[in-house]
């Protein structure tokens, strides 16, 4: 029996489930793509945070940019603790003769900003007072980044190198060029975002940032 010959109500139902069937493999398309997508980011995230543009004694730059992250009274957390050591590391290895050490003030009546924090590791690791500048007001990356950017404008200071964690690399440099730094990354070697956990959720986080910036205006 051919398809004119059936029923109407048959002939309905068939030409509905072709519809449905149409719809779903659409569906399932945009899924894979969608899949895909996220993947490609999560990996280009990953490469560039790979990646040390410092890694080579002939780079030379104006400054060190060591972003923030949480302070315990006097004390660096481990994730900060990193980031400032690499920062003074880079420092003495001659790349660049300053330091902006970048973090405000936590919750909770902190007697001192990050930044502050940070000035006294670095003190005591024997890196000289005037080679070391902060700002004591930013709360998040591109606050960070921004004040960094004022206090560059203010010494007249061209390049920098930007130091924070491998998975955090993407979004700083990314949020560098918004700012107007010139700047070359070098992630720590040594984060402690190392287990499988830590990563997956700071790699989720930052996919979740990359896209929100895609989306909603830098302010």
């Amino acid at each position: 029996m051919s398809r004119n010959t059936l029923p109407p109500l048959i002939q309905r139902a068939s030409g509905k489930r072709r519809k449905r069937g149409g719809l779903f493999r659409w569906l399932r398309r945009l899924l894979l793509l969608l899949i895909l997508w996220l993947c490609g980011v999560a990996l280009y995230i990953m490469h560039i945070g790979a990646r040390d543009e410092a890694a080579g004694d002939q780079v030379s730059a104006d400054t060190i940019i060591v972003l923030g992250a949480a302070a315990y009274d006097a004390r660096p957390s481990p994730v900060f603790e990193e980031r400032i050591r690499h920062g003074i590391d880079l420092y003495k290895r001659g790349l660049a003769p300053t330091l902006i050490f970048t973090g405000g003030f936590g919750g909770n009546g902190a007697r001192f900003s990050e930044s502050q924090v940070a000035r006294r590791y670095a003190l005591r690791r024997d890196v000289p007072a005037s080679a070391i500048m902060i700002e004591t007001v930013s709360r998040n990356t591109r606050e960070n980044l921004s004040e960094a950017a004022a206090l560059m404008r203010k010494r007249k200071l061209g390049r920098a190198i930007v130091v924070s964690d491998p998975l955090h690399m993407s979004r700083a440099l990314r949020i560098c060029g918004e700012v107007g730094i010139a700047c070359l990354g070098s992630p720590t070697p040594t984060s402690r975002y190392r287990s499988f956990d830590t990563r997956w959720r700071f790699l989720l986080s930052e996919v979740y940032f990359f896209h929100r910036d895609l989306l909603v205006s830098p302010r």
